[in-house]
């Protein structure tokens, strides 16, 4: 099983997500984001090529949500990095990875 860090853009992303959901929806779509992002995050640590490959090297995505994506990049075969949660409607070509 790949052990799994986050990057700081994935933390602030992460946080500024639920955020989102609670100033703007309801205490139940943040946590259907929350129990979204442990599912996908236990299938990673013990597949991390499960999900799409990128553009970016060793680079793979996953929509958590029809808005956010989550990008993570396989370190080794030990170790995953949680690189950003990406809002779907943001400029593409700002995504830095």
């Amino acid at each position: 099983m790949s052990n799994i860090f986050w990057s700081d853009l994935a933390k602030q992303d992460y946080w500024n997500n639920i955020d989102f959901l609670l100033d703007k929806w309801t205490p139940k779509e943040a946590t259907n984001f929350i129990n979204k992002v442990e599912t996908y995050l236990h299938i990673i640590a013990k597949n991390p090529k499960t999900f799409s490959e990128t553009k970016y090297k060793n680079t793979h995505s996953i929509p958590v949500l029809p808005q956010i994506t989550l990008f993570y990049r396989i370190v080794d075969e030990n170790t995953i990095e949680l690189v950003r949660f990406w809002n779907n409607k943001k400029d593409p070509k700002k995504l830095n990875i």
